[in-house]
């Protein structure tokens, strides 16, 4: 039953290995979107007007939540799954 546990929990590991890769690489798109942002001048920018300055600016927007979301999604996997583990190993919850 301990090697049963042991591989779940290896198979798990990989799983939000792969899960932080891609919030990883959202992380880096946001940083890059943020960035740009910052580069945009003070003075009379062309956005097509305000409505392409607030498309822009949402689409900014958009992208911090679903970073953050994905932030919030792995940690309840990661939870998940260790409460998945220590039920089946029969270890006593120390909360």
């Amino acid at each position: 039953m301990q090697n049963l546990l042991t591989e779940i929990a290896v198979h798990l590991s990989h799983s939000h290995q792969h899960m932080a890769r891609v919030l990883d690489a959202k992380r880096q798109v946001t940083v890059r979107m943020s960035q740009m942002v910052v580069a945009i001048p003070d003075m009379h920018p062309e956005f097509n007007g305000l409505d392409g300055l607030l498309d822009s600016s949402a689409d900014v927007t958009k992208s911090i939540i679903a970073y953050v979301v994905g932030l919030a999604d792995m940690h309840d996997a990661l939870a998940d799954s260790l409460k998945q583990i220590v039920k089946a190993a029969n270890i006593p919850d120390e909360e």
